[in-house]
């Protein structure tokens, strides 16, 4: 038996089919993953993240920190509630995880991080260690849960059943920013590509927001769906598309590495020599030209040359085609993967794959 969400005994009475998930007990569907899937991309759907890890960090020195820690730099929250992605590296500047952080709107100096779960025991060890010689502190919150509310009715849902108070919250939050109220904190953050809301909350209230939100008519969704809906989104999944073995250079995240005014952080030396000598493989976006479904570790030729192979794929249900995230030699050409023992051609195109439910993707 894994550990279990405030959730869990919900899941189970909804028809769940669960699964070990990091070491959780989780539902990967509720009976048709496709159906939760469309659900997301056309409505609203409600999934439950309790798994991952909130920390929070208070002190003097958190900003210090954490312009250390993370490639990313926290010196770009500039208000209360917002949020950051980035990267935390090893010192060869290999992908140690992702997470979001938030700037704290209750504490001057305070932040609050999230983090995945299959790698809470390294991220904490890892951060404790770099936190010596800083003035703060870390403290986990496994008492707070997290439900992630997304679609094109998510607002207008949540809204109906949270009170006019935290309503009107909600209606003046900006992507990619949060508010507190009491002890809710909710962002207009997610990872499926759609409008929506992650509300981190005490798990006591978690049941009964739950419920309400089912009551609504907001269906619950499976890790399944969360996976086909991020990957047409083109977000990354840790253990999948990156890990310590590549840099966020090699990852598409480049656009989440700052360079600005000198700023040292853990991993850049490497992640500078990497762009002088060029880098020799990448992360891309690939759709297969013919009907299929496209797996990880499947190979990517370039002619009679393999050249990579897939870190995520899945047959997309919005756009009903084969795509996938790949990491191929950096400007190979003429691609092609093999699926039993049979080559099919493949196009590279600049992910996302979807967004807010329509194909937005473009060939490179």
């Amino acid at each position: 038996m894994g550990q279990r969400t405030p959730l869990y005994a919900m899941h189970v009475a909804a028809g769940a089919k669960m699964v070990d998930f990091g070491g959780w007990d989780m539902p990967i569907h509720y009976g048709s993953q496709l159906e939760e899937h469309h659900q997301v991309r056309k409505d609203v759907g409600i999934c439950d993240v309790s798994h991952m890890t909130v920390i929070d960090l208070h002190g003097p020195q958190s900003q210090d920190y954490l312009r250390y820690l993370l490639a990313n730099d926290v010196a770009r929250l500039n208000q209360r509630g917002k949020a950051l992605y980035s990267a935390m590296l090893n010192e060869e500047g290999g992908v140690l995880d992702d997470l979001i952080v938030y700037r704290d709107g209750q504490q001057e100096d305070g932040y609050r991080l999230v983090v995945n779960c299959a790698t809470r025991a390294k991220d904490l060890a890892w951060m404790q260690q770099q936190v010596s010689g800083f003035d703060c502190q870390l403290i986990e919150r496994p008492e707070l849960a997290i439900l992630a509310i997304q679609g094109p009715n998510a607002l207008q849902k949540v809204s109906a059943v949270v009170g006019l108070v935290r309503a009107e919250i909600i209606r003046q939050l900006k992507p990619f920013v949060g508010a507190w109220s009491d002890a809710w904190f909710i962002a207009r953050t997610g990872y499926t590509g759609e409008q929506g809301l992650e509300i981190i909350l005490p798990n006591a209230d978690a049941q009964d927001v739950w419920q309400q939100l089912i009551a609504s008519g907001v269906k619950p969704v499976g890790l399944g769906a969360r996976d086909t809906l991020r990957l047409e989104a083109g977000m990354n999944l840790y253990g999948s598309d990156m890990d310590e073995s590549v840099t966020p250079l090699e990852s598409n995240m480049a656009m989440t590495v700052s360079f600005d005014d000198g700023r040292e952080f853990i991993g850049r030396s490497r992640l500078e020599a990497q762009m002088q000598a060029g880098l020799e493989r990448e992360l891309v976006g690939l759709v297969l030209l013919e009907r299929g479904v496209l797996r990880a570790h499947y190979p990517i030729f370039s002619g009679d040359q393999q050249v990579g192979e897939i870190t995520s794929g899945a047959f997309s249900p919005t756009l009903e085609q084969g795509i996938a995230l790949a990491r191929i030699a950096t400007g190979a050409e003429n691609l092609t993967v093999e699926i039993r023992n049979k080559r099919l051609a493949v196009q590279r195109v600049k992910v996302p794959f979807v967004r807010n439910g329509k194909q937005v993707y473009k060939p490179v």
